[in-house]
């Protein structure tokens, strides 16, 4: 029989952070430190919005872009934190959506693209699936911006520099300096840089500083699923400025040809969102942070992570896929660094669950130590 599976799927592997998922619904009652989900749910107004949003009729396509008063709110909200004038604006399929179009629009087979690592897992695969060069510049072990390396790994092929931060999986949050030093390197090439901010709001230790307020070359995404647990929404947003509109203006036309619109609907409630308070859930973020690293300190070395709600935690000798498969039989969901990292010396843990879940799992990986 012909082969029917194209060649590119095979350039890419299931999610190990969804079979960790997946396996979690098959236990009973595991301490679950695998997915990157907020354990609050979407706050009740919110929640109306959409409601109402349904029940009034908005339920039919919207334009491309996205509802006209959504895509000024998201303009004036991106202007105010990053300077731009007139930014353009598409709404996506949550933040993952604008990273494909971005790399569909933008990655000739071939091109380079550099990454520090460890990364998200999507920035690999779908590279990978479009014929792209993944460029892995190592941040161990402290997790800063690498940027000497990044500036020594650029060559004629490189098309963009990802930069995500605060940074999932290890927390990091870039310093102002660190941003700053990468701007001079990445203008010195004329380099374009993409800027994946979906936690901006999970900034734990001082103030969210977002490269784009200091390179205009840089094409920012941002989103809901994160900060509002809008996760099951999907619904985020690629900005850039008057210079890179044709950018937008790509990913806008591949846009139409793949998921045509975001949820119609949860548009309407993204409006009311963007004047919404989050603070007290961040508080109570950082005080999970804080739970972790203290219950963690003394059997595990960690680098202390500064937003997000993950911690990328050195395993014992023996490797960290080894480590994982022993705490998963104690019924401790965590994932093996590799799935984020060319290394397999970690683990990662999404602290986005309860803390009293939070004190059960570090007793017992303090034990398995």
């Amino acid at each position: 029989m012909k082969e029917l599976i194209a060649d590119r799927a095979g350039k890419i592997d299931a999610s190990g952070i969804r079979k960790v998922f997946a396996l979690a619904a098959k236990m009973e009652n595991p301490v679950n430190f695998s997915i990157g989900q907020p354990d609050f749910d979407v706050p009740q107004q919110l929640k109306e919005q959409a409601i109402k949003a349904i029940r009034e009729g908005f339920n039919k396509y919207s334009q491309t872009t996205g509802d006209a008063v959504l895509i000024e709110k998201i303009r004036e909200a991106v202007s105010r934190k990053v300077g731009w004038e007139k930014p353009s604006v598409l709404v996506t399929s949550g933040v993952s959506g604008g990273i494909l179009l971005t790399f569909l629009a933008l990655l000739n087979p071939g091109d380079e693209v550099i990454i520090p690592d460890p990364y998200f897992v999507i920035y690999k695969h779908v590279i990978n699936m479009l014929g792209g060069k993944c460029v892995f510049v190592d941040s161990y072990p402290d997790f800063g911006l690498p940027v000497e390396k990044i500036a020594a790994a650029l060559t004629d092929r490189t098309k963009m520099i990802i930069v995500n931060s605060p940074c999932n999986p290890t927390g990091a949050v870039y310093s102002e300096q660190q941003i700053k030093r990468l701007v001079e390197v990445a203008a010195e090439r004329d380099v374009l840089i993409l800027s994946d901010e979906i936690y901006e709001q999970f900034c734990y230790d001082g103030s969210f500083v977002s490269i784009a307020k200091y390179y205009d070359k840089t094409l920012l995404l941002g989103g809901f699923s994160k900060s509002h647990a809008m996760t099951g929404w999907r619904l985020g947003f690629a900005a850039a400025s008057e210079g890179l509109k044709n950018i937008i203006e790509e990913m806008t036309k591949i846009q139409q040809y793949t998921f045509v619109c975001a949820p119609t609907p949860f548009q309407q409630a993204a409006i009311a969102a963007l004047d919404y308070d989050m603070s007290a859930f961040v508080n109570a973020y950082r005080k999970k942070r804080d739970l972790l690293c203290e219950g963690l300190k003394d059997k595990f070395e960690l680098v202390r992570p500064g937003g997000a709600f993950y911690a990328f935690v050195k395993a014992p000798a023996g490797g960290a896929t080894k480590f994982v498969e022993k705490a998963i039989k104690n019924n401790v969901l965590i994932i093996p660094g590799n799935v984020f990292s060319e290394k397999d010396t970690h683990f990662r843990i999404s602290y986005a669950t309860s803390d009293d879940k939070i004190r059960q799992g570090v007793e017992i990986l303090s034990k398995l130590a």
